[in-house]
C-alpha cells in the first residue's frame, strides 16, 4: 500500500487538473474482455474508509455503465500532452457505434492488478476495483443542480474504486 500511497501523492494534483481540462479516459471491460473508453470530467481522488479511492460518475445511459457493472473494475487514464482531441472525441461518440480504441489509435496494455487494460499513450494510470457504488436519485440532487445537469433524468452511478495500482 505504501507504493500506491507514494504514487497517489505524486500524481493527484496533475490528475485533478486534467480531470477538469480536458478530462480523463475511463476504461471499462466486461468479463469477456470487451472494452470501452469514455471521457470523464467529474471525479474525486482521495482517501475514503482509510483507502485511496477514485470515485467516478457514470450515467446509466452510457455504454461504459454496463461494463463497470459486469466486471466491477475500471482504469482511469490521465492523458499527456497532445491528446486533447482524443479526449474530446471519446466524450462525443458512443462505443455502441464506434471502436474508439481503433479510431483514435489507442494501444492498450494489460493492467497490473485488474483485468481492465490501461491506455498506453496516457501519462498516468489508476487501476481500480469497485468497493461501493451509489445510485444518484432525483431526491438527492438540489433543484438548481438538477436543472443544469439532469434535465433528462439521466442520473449517475457513483463508483468508488479502491486504487490498487497507480503509475
Amino acid at each position: 500500500m505504501n507504493s500506491v500511497k507514494a504514487k497517489f501523492d505524486e500524481f493527484v494534483v496533475e490528475t485533478l487538473a486534467k480531470l477538469e481540462d480536458p478530462g480523463c479516459l475511463l476504461v471499462g471491460a466486461k468479463k469477456d474482455a470487451k472494452c470501452n473508453v469514455m471521457t470523464i470530467g467529474w471525479g474525486f481522488v482521495g482517501v475514503f474508509w482509510r483507502m485511496p479511492v477514485f470515485l467516478v460518475a457514470v450515467r446509466h445511459s452510457r455504454f461504459t455503465h454496463e461494463f463497470l457493472e459486469d466486471s466491477g473494475e475500471f482504469t482511469v487514464n490521465v492523458p499527456g500532452e497532445g491528446l486533447d482531441k482524443v479526449v474530446s472525441y471519446c466524450g462525443e461518440v458512443s462505443g455502441r457505434d464506434h471502436d474508439k480504441f481503433r479510431e483514435c489509435e489507442l494501444g492498450l496494455a494489460k493492467g497490473k492488478k485488474v483485468k481492465v487494460p490501461v491506455i498506453e499513450k496516457c501519462r498516468i494510470h489508476y487501476e481500480c476495483k469497485v468497493v461501493y457504488k451509489l445510485e444518484v436519485k432525483p431526491r438527492m440532487v438540489p433543484a438548481n443542480v438538477k436543472k443544469v445537469f439532469y434535465p433528462k433524468d439521466d442520473y449517475h452511478t457513483l463508483y468508488f474504486g479502491k486504487i490498487l495500482a497507480v503509475y
